[in-house]
């Protein structure tokens, strides 16, 4: 699966342009304290007795040109190599720009399994490198806790912001009937293995979401079927080469 994210889409009118992720509408821009363009897209998903069971479609909105300046160094690089190159996938993370991960839910469990998921990874994550402490610890309890009483119905939408300002992940859950509720992780630590379990190439918990990074800074835009281009309301879009 990938993303048509290469200049090939202007919006007409003033609808609000999507891209569809297994049938799910993602907007091409959202605006936080900047606009952010959707630059890759993905899929957390297990296979069962050769059944492939999709949990959640992922979003990832970066500063696109900024972003693309930060990575200028594997400029050249075939995706091949990049896909199995960490030193990219830490500048991507490290890059001093504004990023959200939005996630929405396909298949429905309960947010306690999210959470502990997340919290067991990023803590593995950590202990790998020597830098899970006291601090580190209690941020991730919290996270835990923030999504322990939370139930992911299909649709629902969970949203990881992380500003520019390094050490901060703001989380966002929202879901059918009820409001928003929030969580700000004051973490550098933690924030920055969340990003690497959705961005950390070969090791993320959706392999997809990555590679399709990847398709972005290698200038590769597939057209293929699996994703749509489409307005809120049905507005034409015209190419732009």
């Amino acid at each position: 699966m990938s993303l048509l994210e290469c200049k090939f889409f202007r919006r007409v009118g003033t609808e609000i342009a999507t891209v569809e992720v297994e049938g799910i509408p993602f907007p091409q821009e959202i605006t936080v304290s900047k606009p952010l363009s959707l630059l890759a897209n993905g899929i957390t998903d297990i296979e069962i007795h050769f059944l492939q069971i999709k949990y959640n479609a992922i979003g990832v909105y970066l500063e696109k040109d900024n972003v693309l300046a930060h990575l200028e160094s594997w400029k050249g690089k075939k995706a091949e190599e990049l896909v199995q190159d960490d030193g990219f996938f830490q500048a991507l993370v490290s890059a001093p720009v504004e990023k959200l991960l939005r996630i929405v839910v396909i298949k429905e469990i309960k947010g306690s399994q999210y959470g502990v998921q997340l919290e067991s990874s990023v803590r593995d994550r950590l202990v790998s490198v020597d830098k899970y402490e006291e601090d580190e610890e209690e941020a991730l309890e919290k996270v835990t806790e923030f999504f322990q009483s939370k139930y992911f119905k299909p649709n629902s939408v969970i949203t990881f912001h992380f500003p520019t300002t390094p050490g901060i992940a703001e989380i966002s859950f929202v879901t059918e009937g009820k409001g928003e509720a929030k969580l700000t992780v004051e973490n550098k630590n933690v924030a920055e293995m969340i990003q690497k379990w959705y961005l950390g190439g070969e090791s993320a918990v959706s392999p997809t979401t990555p590679k399709t990074v990847i398709e972005v800074k290698v200038g590769i835009c597939p057209c293929t079927a699996h994703v749509r281009i489409k307005s809120t309301s049905g507005s034409n879009f015209q190419l732009v080469y």
